[in-house]
Formats: C-alpha cells, structure tokens, sequence
C-alpha cells in the first residue's frame, strides 16, 4: 500500500525559501517517478516536477524551472521540493504524488506566502 507523508510547509513572506520533504513507503521507490503537485485556493491541481528514486535525474514545469529543486534519498526513501524565491501565487497545499495528475498523493502541506 502506497504511503506518501508530506511536511515541511508553513508561513513565509515573498522572496523566501522552503524545504518540503515527502516520505514514502509501499512501492519499489528506484524503480519510481515521484511527483509533486499543488493545489490553490479555486484552483485544479498542477504538477510541478517529477524525479526518477533511481537515478534522481528530475523534470520541471516551465513555470518553476529554475526556482523549484526537487532531490531524494533513495536510502531513506524522502523525496524533497525546496521552494525558492517564494511568491503570493505559490501559496497552496503541497503534495507529492505517484502520478502527474496527483490521483494517487499524500495528505499535503500548506504553504502560504503573505507579506
């Protein structure tokens, strides 16, 4: 049974940063691609990287190349997104996912960003 366990969100103001971290249990994690998605307020779920628990090599979407950082440790079987740079529009309930459309996910964390 899939097991996914998000923390790591909380309160920040615009500029700054966040780790997230997801732990996983229930499935093969190096023979995986790990999502994660994010939901805001009024809004669907989007996706916003994915990495391999083998190889570790990641994918982002356009809008968070080069802002969001995805890693794992494969040992531990954790997944983490570092938020950087953070803005208003990325307040949402984060959530790493066993696919791109977030069907299969954790229970999420909130971020909110707010001056």
């Amino acid at each position: 049974q899939v097991q996914l366990v998000e923390s790591g969100g909380g309160l920040v103001r615009p500029g700054e940063s966040l780790t997230l971290s997801c732990e996983t249990s229930g499935f093969p994690f190096t023979n995986r691609w790990i999502y994660w998605v994010r939901q805001g307020p009024g809004k669907n779920i989007e996706w916003l990287s994915y990495i391999n628990g083998g190889s570790g090599s990641a994918i982002y979407a356009d809008h968070v190349q080069g802002r969001f950082v995805t890693s794992r440790d494969a040992n531990r079987r954790m997944v983490y997104l570092k938020l950087n740079r953070l803005q208003p529009d990325d307040t949402a309930r984060y959530f790493c996912a066993m696919d791109v459309a977030g069907k299969t996910k954790g229970k999420g964390t909130q971020v909110t960003v707010s001056p």
